[in-house]
């Protein structure tokens, strides 16, 4: 298992020990809104496989959509996350936290919509039902105890999985995501 250091924030709203990219697919925050929310997603291109460049290719608004029939109904997509966790751990950030990724869609958080507005999404590599890395956990838990140091109205009520802000519509992180594990290491 990995064991992966705090990281800090910066004063751009980037995270310390990330490959940082810059996504086309972003804007700013309404009225300059600080984050409030964390939404955990899950992704694999295709689906279930790992270890290629599709996630980045799609953040970056490059993906080739003739390289894989499931590539299809990507075509004219333009969605990023936050950041992006690998099956090993690795960090890799697509749009600083002070601005708006494009990773929620259609969402309603306690009776507010528009998730992005106001929501950090981190992405980690994998599917619902296939369960993630230990490194992938360790990573997500340095990641978020440092969003909640730097964005104190995170809180561990203020965490929640895609599927939750967009119930009819989404299902990730999915069943085999531990949320008991993930809540208890953070109240360390």
């Amino acid at each position: 298992m990995a064991d992966f250091d705090l990281p800090d924030i910066d004063s751009d709203h980037q995270i310390t020990g990330a490959n940082c990219y810059t996504s086309p697919h972003y804007d700013d925050r309404p009225n300059h809104e600080q984050p409030s929310l964390l939404v955990i997603h899950n992704i694999s291109l295709p689906p279930g496989e790992y270890g290629n460049s599709y996630i980045h290719d799609l953040f970056m608004g490059t993906l080739d959509c003739s390289a894989h029939p499931y590539f299809e109904q990507l075509v004219g997509l333009r969605v990023s996350a936050h950041c992006v966790i690998d099956r090993q751990g690795q960090l890799a950030q697509y749009v600083p936290f002070d601005k708006r990724a494009w990773h929620a869609g259609v969402s309603s958080y306690q009776g507010r919509n528009r998730c992005n507005d106001f929501a950090i999404g981190i992405e980690l590599e994998g599917t619902d039902n296939g369960g993630f890395t230990s490194s992938q956990y360790q990573r997500l838990i340095a990641v978020t105890k440092a969003i909640m140091k730097r964005y104190p109205t995170i809180s561990l009520g203020r965490i929640v999985g895609h599927n939750d802000i967009a119930p009819n519509r989404k299902t990730d992180p999915g069943p085999s995501f531990d949320w008991g594990y993930y809540r208890s290491q953070l109240a360390l």
